[in-house]
Formats: C-alpha cells, structure tokens, sequence
C-alpha cells in the first residue's frame, strides 16, 4: 500500500513550512531515512526524510509552496504497488470565488469540526463557522481560515480579481491605496497587511506595469528576512520597552582571559573569547533575577527554571539566534566550544531546530564591529535582551582622583516593562558587572 508523505511538525506552535528544495523528483527512487526534501520553518532549514524504501510519487508541494503541517505532499510506492493503488488525484481547488463579504455565522448543529487553537480562536475573532472551511490537512489550520477569509476578501475590479487579506483591505481602505498596485507576497500573490503597509505609491511610477526596474534592485521580503520582519515588528508595537545602560570596568576581566588563554594555548585547547565569558556571567545572574529569565505567555508569568541563552549571529540570510542550553550548568570551557560549534553551523545553514528552539534570554553583541553602544529588540516571548558594544579604552578617575586609563564596555538591557521594572533590571546589570569584576567566583 502507498505510504503517504506528509509535511512533518518540528515545533509545538508550528502549523506550515516552506518547501525550500527538492533532493529527489517524481519517479526517483528513495531509501527510508534519505534526505529528500528542505524545508524551511520560521526559524530553520530543515531536511525531511523519507518515511520509506520506494519510488517517490504524485509531488503535489512545489519550491516556494507554504504547507500546512500534516499535508500529504506526495507518495512512496513500496515495492508491489503500483500508481492504480494511490487514492484519486483532489481536483484543483478553484482560484476564485464569488462570495459575499464575510457575516458572522452561527455554528451548525452537531458539526464537529478538527482545529487546531489559533484556527480556532481566528475562526470566532472574525465569525467564521469552521465547518464551511475546507482544510488542505487533516485539521483547520490558521493558513486555513486565512485563505477561506481572503476567498471573503476578495476584491473584484472589472475583470481584474485581487486576493487580498482582511487586514490589507482595512488598511488599504484607511490610506486609499489601490489594491491592484500592491504586489502580494502572500500564498498565490495574496495581498497581506504587511504589503500595504510597505506599499509607497510615491516610489510607484503611473503604471506598474511599466515601472523601471533599473531604478531599484527588488529584493522579495520572502523566508528568515519576513520572520525577522513581522517579529520585531510585533514586539515593537505590542511590548513596552525599557532600556538601561551601564559602562562596565573590565581591564581584569581581560587579564583574567589572557591568562586562560595562555593556559589554553599550552594545553592545545581553543581561546575562550568574550562572548563566551559574557554568557557564563549572564547565566550566573539570571540565576539571581528571576523575572529576567520569564516570558509572558497567556496572561501568566512564567519564570524559567532552566537558563537557556541564544547569542544572536549574523548570516546573509539575516539573523538566527542559536541557544546555549543549561547555560548556568555548563563550565566556560563547554560554553566557549557551544558558541564556535553553533556559529559554524549557522554559517555553513547546518542549524538543527533544538540549536534554536528554547531560549529563554538573549545577548546582542556588536562590539566586533566596532560598535560602542546601542539599543536591542525584545525578541518575544523573552522578557529581555542583552546588548554589548566593544571594549574601549577611556579616562576614569583613579587614586587621588588622578586619571587612569581603563577598559570600559557598555552593556544596554532592554526589557518588556510589563514584566521586567526599572529596578529589577537595574540590579540585573549590577550583577552582571560584580561577576564580570570576579570571575573566579564564579568560574572557580
């Protein structure tokens, strides 16, 4: 019998990934376990292996395709079976539809419908009876009900039809912006809320059509650089933030690393570097600051027992945070080989979803780039991020008030001020800089 293929779950709050990639075509041949497609979830590249030893069928999921989780997205034909034992092709779902602007309905008597919470909380925030959704999967899934509301929203212009998402037609209607200008980067050019708000009709030349595209370089806001997009979007403008900076004295923090260093080097090991140290002071004071290490998750506060750390790293594709587990149990020496191993995964797109999933802190440094100081995002729903700016040397009052050269670093917390006061992040930062000062505290 044909085993399906279905796109897999990797994350308790995912409901679709991107097909990135293809290994393998229709008709090839597949051995279980063998990587045979990439897939992208809003985090990370992830290969999909095959479920089963047989030839790959009926791909129905193309490069670019956005899956619910839990879609059949093509067969394996195990040896014996043939293509007249899969089950009948679905017939193309129409593109467009006719309807009326959407009502609220009432649910239908002993419908029992299979949702997942957010299909299901959207379905009642905007009326919509679940039963008169057709899912791509086995259950409604968000994507579900937002493709049956911008079947809703569709907006008809002659015989010009404009997908659109509810949001995009407010929006749209508010700043009277012309739909059929916008380009949709949503599911089948759906246009989305994100599309109008970006959408500058003063960059737009009298048609679209004939825009000259020698003027710009168009860069589609499309996979990680959108994740990125709309997360700081919404941590901007729902979370509060407060920031507070302190310029630490680290001259024997430094001293302190070189004789690590030195120690290292005749042992044949690696250089701990500042991050690493950074991170095991931090998970130290985390300890010491509860509502530091906390997310705010459905009207609860919910404190971490375990300290897990992403330190933030650049690569071309934008920004991935991978996370230093059990950062408070791990030695300087575990930490500092985590952080060279997890940057060359993220640089060479090796990440696997653990690397990332469970942070509950974050460290932004910039201080490689020469950056004395700045002012991070919230990436929610962590309560907090760190942001480092790099080592200078400046004049500081000394003995007798004489001026001495020492070696600052200014270290600027941003906090979600709904969870996180001014004091408690005040003492945060204090902590950090009283490890920072001893370190053999700590490390010893």
């Amino acid at each position: 019998m044909p085993i399906q293929f279905i796109m897999p779950k990797f994350d308790m709050d995912q409901e679709t990934a991107t097909v990135a990639s293809w290994y393998k075509a229709d008709g090839e041949q597949v051995e279980l376990d063998e990587p045979v497609l990439s897939v992208e979830t809003d985090k990370v590249a992830i290969d999909v292996p095959a479920p089963a030893t047989g030839k790959l069928v009926r791909i129905t999921a193309q490069v670019g395709d956005i899956v619910p989780v839990t879609t059949v997205i093509a067969y394996i034909l195990e040896k014996g079976d043939t293509e007249a034992d899969l089950p009948p092709a679905e017939a193309p779902k129409e593109q467009q539809v006719d309807i009326q602007p959407a009502k609220p309905a009432a649910a239908k008597p002993g419908a029992a419908v299979s949702a997942t919470p957010v299909a299901m909380r959207m379905a009642q925030e905007h009326g919509v009876d679940l039963a008169d959704v057709n899912p791509d999967g086995s259950k409604v899934t968000k994507a579900d009900v937002e493709n049956y509301l911008s079947r809703l929203a569709t907006v008809s212009t002659g015989r010009v039809q404009v997908r659109a998402t509810p949001a995009a037609r407010r929006i749209a209607g508010e700043k009277g912006i012309n739909l059929t200008e916008v380009p949709g980067s949503g599911p089948r050019g759906r246009v989305q809320a994100d599309d109008v708000l970006q959408f500058n009709p003063a960059l737009q030349p009298a048609s679209v059509k004939s825009a000259d595209r020698r003027q710009a370089k168009l860069v589609p806001l499309v996979g990680m650089r959108k994740t990125i997009a709309q997360k700081m979007q919404v941590s901007s403008q729902t979370i509060p933030h407060i920031n507070i900076s302190v310029d630490v004295e680290v001259s024997g923090m430094l001293a302190k690393r070189s004789k690590i260093n030195e120690a290292n080097l005749r042992e044949g090991e690696d250089k701990v570097s500042v991050t690493a140290i950074l991170v095991r002071v931090v998970a130290w004071a985390l300890e010491r600051n509860q509502f530091i290490n906390a997310s705010l998750i459905d009207e609860s506060i919910h404190l971490w027992r375990d300290v897990n750390i992403g330190v933030a790293a650049a690569i071309e594709e934008g920004l991935i945070v991978p996370v230093i587990h059990h950062a408070n149990q791990r030695s300087l020496s575990e930490i500092n080989a985590d952080i060279q191993l997890l940057a060359e995964r993220a640089r060479t797109g090796q990440l696997s979803l653990q690397d990332v999933q469970g942070g509950t802190f974050t460290i932004s440094n910039l201080g490689m780039f020469g950056v004395k100081n700045f002012t991070a995002i919230v990436n929610p729903p962590q309560s907090a991020i760190l942001a480092v700016g790099k080592v200078r040397k400046e004049f500081i009052p000394g003995i007798d008030d004489r001026p001495e050269v020492a070696d600052l670093m200014n270290l600027t917390i941003s906090a979600d001020h709904r969870i996180v006061d001014g004091a408690v992040a005040a003492k945060f930062l204090a902590d950090i800089e009283r490890g920072l000062e001893n370190l053999d505290m700590i490390l010893f």
